[in-house]
């Protein structure tokens, strides 16, 4: 008769299968203690000193998921340490659990090399000249090299090789895969760029002139980019296009609320001059230019006075112009209208005259981003500011047109017949 164990693990060691499972519970019961120990009190407490310096306080979303990822190396180097220690399990299975174990150490750590790359970058952002001279660019490069490099080494752990071998290997294969899969690569960096950058996204409005590409993004794949022009035709444009050639993309305007009014008045110059008593009398009506007469009133008064007797010749003194008033009249309608974007730049300047006349330009925001209401306000306030020129004497430059002539050649005639 079979003699009864004396001890647990006496009886342990006859069901070796017991004892294997039980092993394998209380090491992964060990690493997940040894994660919790060193995330709830080793890395709370980094995080609170770190919180506390200058470097945490600029960066501290950064510096503690940095912290947090470094500490999950722990479970796998306890995994690691421990798992030759248990009994039965195969060499083969001891060996591909420390092999996954040393290739998770391996992502581990290059993830944390990114962070610690991102919170270089935000740390340099706080200096002032970052903006003439910014480094994304550079600590992007080392981000791919360092994914890189983690590549080879988690693949060479894999397989149990040296990463030497595995280079020498890749080195030769290298020229042949870029040659066959030269568009897919370039289109894969393209993507990682695009999607780490935020360049362009789903939804976003996209204008490419030279690919005749106008209208919304609708999906982005890893070799085109589709675009629904606002014809409703689609154009699929090539993923490395949105980082070798220029476009434009709207998501600012419509992220901010407001989009541009940029429009010129083209004015007959020859209908630009002083205004006579009268026509102030005339203007002084208008609500929106009451104020602006008055200070206007005030200071060429006082300004003409110091002239002395050389203020009884016009010309040596300054007078209200229908031009400047007009503009005035232009910037407090502007700042009343229900429909302008009061927190954004207004301007009205007169540009360079050209052949076409005097250009006086408004430029403006509509507090709205949708492109049929866009429109309408803007229709709307050059139907307003077209029609009240001729309160002020001014009139639109026009080249002459057909009607023009025939007018002017009956004029003539009548003349010659009265003549």
């Amino acid at each position: 008769m079979p003699q009864a164990p004396s001890t647990w693990f006496d009886w342990l060691q006859q069901h070796n299968e017991l004892l294997t499972l039980g092993s394998v519970a209380l090491l992964l019961f060990a690493a997940w203690l040894g994660n919790w120990l060193v995330k709830r009190i080793l890395v709370r407490g980094l995080c609170h000193l770190i919180d506390a310096t200058t470097l945490g306080r600029n960066a501290q979303d950064l510096d503690n998921q940095l912290i947090r990822r470094l500490a999950n190396v722990v479970p796998a180097l306890l995994i690691t340490a421990g798992i030759g220690f248990i009994p039965g399990l195969p060499e083969s299975l001891v060996s591909v659990t420390r092999n996954v174990c040393s290739a998770f150490i391996v992502l581990t750590v290059a993830l944390a090399l990114s962070l610690l790359l991102d919170i270089a970058n935000t740390l340099y952002n706080l200096r002032p000249d970052a903006h003439l001279r910014p480094v994304k660019g550079y600590l992007q490069v080392l981000k791919i090299s360092v994914f890189a490099v983690a590549a080879i080494l988690m693949i060479a752990t894999l397989i149990d090789r040296s990463p030497l071998i595995l280079l020498s290997g890749l080195g030769a294969m290298a020229a042949v895969l870029m040659l066959i899969f030269q568009d897919t690569l370039l289109s894969l960096v393209a993507s990682v760029q695009i999607t780490s950058s935020d360049i362009i996204r789903v939804g976003d409005w996209v204008e490419m002139p030279q690919l005749n590409a106008d209208g919304d993004v609708i999906d982005i794949a890893l070799h085109t980019v589709k675009v629904q022009n606002w014809d409703k035709t689609i154009s699929s444009i090539p993923t490395r296009r949105f980082i070798t050639d220029p476009f434009k993309n709207w998501r600012g305007m419509q992220e901010c609320g407001g989009r541009r009014i940029m429009r010129s008045l083209y004015l007959d110059q020859t209908s630009i001059g002083f205004l006579n008593p009268d026509e102030i009398a005339h203007l002084q009506h208008v609500d929106l230019l009451g104020q602006y007469l008055q200070h206007k009133h005030s200071e060429l008064g006082s300004w003409n006075s110091a002239l002395g007797e050389a203020n009884h010749l016009p010309i040596n003194t300054r007078r209200l112009t229908n031009i400047g008033t007009f503009r005035a009249y232009v910037e407090h309608y502007l700042r009343q209208h229900p429909h302008i974007h009061q927190d954004m730049t207004q301007l009205v300047r007169q540009l360079s005259p050209t052949a076409d006349g005097l250009p006086l330009q408004i430029y403006c925001f509509t507090n709205t981003t949708v492109w049929s209401r866009y429109e309408s306000i803007q229709s709307d306030i050059f139907d307003h500011l077209l029609a009240i020129l001729p309160e002020f004497g001014l009139r639109v430059f026009q080249h002459p047109s057909g009607v023009d002539i025939r007018e002017l050649g009956r004029s003539r005639s009548a003349q010659n017949a009265h003549g």
